[in-house]
């Protein structure tokens, strides 16, 4: 990975490659912005950056041994964590070399991926991740040894909120006093859930989501498609490059028409329809039910706006932009659409703490109904 392959954010990558020149790269990094940012990439990018033999004034040659093999991700000193399933100790080796393997094929194919991405690659749905204190043990060790060629040594860690407490703080004492010319960059969407010993022991680089016009140009240059379709997709991904990729490959993401199904059928106070709708959510794995309440925030973010004749800023297109127009106002007001929204907040996080689906669902539903009656 290049900093030339990353879309934009002039600033960010001319602070990082000052520091290296100017030799005043932390030895600890978190990388941290929204989901779909350059957080890993821009890791992924001062790696390489790190290792190259002959780098220049913006970036690495991408000619040299080096960055031919940061291409593959199996530069030696290069080292990864990243959250698993645990494992019986039978053929645990063997087992972790091939979720290395898998890791690098997810990194090359999704750089812009998220956690429930990685989960659904390695199908790890429904079951419990971390990273655990014995791999915290195995990065100990591996920066315990000399660089393979005498340069840096780097240990990335993908999704940090993952560690646990035991292997967080097994790990405090290498991140503030790391063997000469080693870096640790970790990687996170979420901050605010790790340790303060760990925040304080890092120095923050906040990546920022991509502008709309960094998204546009990006898909334009990159052959991904036409000037008029990345204006539209670069207006519906908000920043977001993982969701601009989904778009523009046709992924056909049925989530909304799920959410005005789902509302129509509170409008209708269709309760048997519901309760149904109740059993396939409880059904459903973990990740897609955080998933639709996720896009059900947003509905009810494009309703508010609406509501505030803020237009302008609206999102959606099509059906779902005249699901928007139809139900707010008359069926949802501006103090409903607030009261909602905090209640859908308050589902994810007791989904995020294994709430009973079908309560939390069948809850929002009587809720949202309740809502559209008053409004009536």
């Amino acid at each position: 990975m290049l900093f030339a392959e990353i879309p934009g954010l002039p600033e960010t990558k001319e602070n990082l490659i000052n520091a290296v020149k100017n030799n005043h790269l932390a030895h600890a990094l978190l990388f941290h912005g929204p989901e779909g940012s350059a957080s890993l990439t821009m890791a992924l990018a001062l790696s390489t950056y790190l290792f190259c033999q002959n780098p220049g004034d913006k970036d690495a040659c991408g000619e040299c041994s080096y960055c031919k093999r940061m291409e593959k991700l199996i530069v030696p000193d290069l080292n990864f964590a990243f959250p698993s399933i645990s494992k019986d100790k039978d053929g645990e080796e063997d087992e972790k070399n091939i979720e290395l393997a898998n890791w690098r094929t997810f990194v090359k194919e999704q750089p812009y991926g998220n956690i429930h991405d990685y989960i659904y690659f390695n199908g790890f749905e429904k079951k419990q991740l971390n990273i655990s204190k014995g791999a915290a043990r195995k990065i100990i060790q591996s920066l315990s040894l000399m660089s393979f060629e005498g340069g840096y040594k780097v240990m990335l860690i993908w999704g940090v909120e993952y560690l646990h407490p035991s292997a967080a703080n097994s790990l405090l004492k290498i991140i503030e006093e790391p063997p000469s010319k080693t870096v640790f960059m970790l990687i996170t969407s979420q901050p605010d859930q790790l340790l303060t010993t760990i925040l304080s022991r890092t120095q923050k680089v906040m990546v920022r989501a991509f502008s709309d016009d960094e998204v546009k140009a990006h898909l334009v240059e990159s052959g991904q498609c036409d000037v008029k379709l990345a204006e539209q997709i670069s207006m519906l991904a908000d920043g977001d490059l993982r969701v601009a990729y989904r778009l523009v490959n046709d992924v056909v993401d049925e989530q909304v028409s799920k959410i005005r199904e789902w509302f129509l059928l509170c409008y209708g106070k269709k309760l048997k329809d519901l309760f149904n709708l109740a059993d396939n959510f409880h059904k459903a794995d973990k990740e897609a039910q955080k998933s639709l309440i996720l896009t059900a925030l947003n509905v009810l973010r494009e309703i508010m706006l609406k509501n505030v004749s803020l237009e302008e800023l609206l999102r959606t297109t099509g059906e779902d932009r005249a699901f928007i127009e139809k139900i707010s106002g008359k069926v949802l007001d501006e103090n409903h659409v607030l009261e909602l929204y905090e209640s859908f907040n308050n589902a994810h996080y007791h989904l995020e703490r294994n709430g009973n689906a079908k309560m939390i669902f069948t809850d929002l539903s009587m809720k949202v109904l309740l809502s559209m009656a008053k409004t009536n």
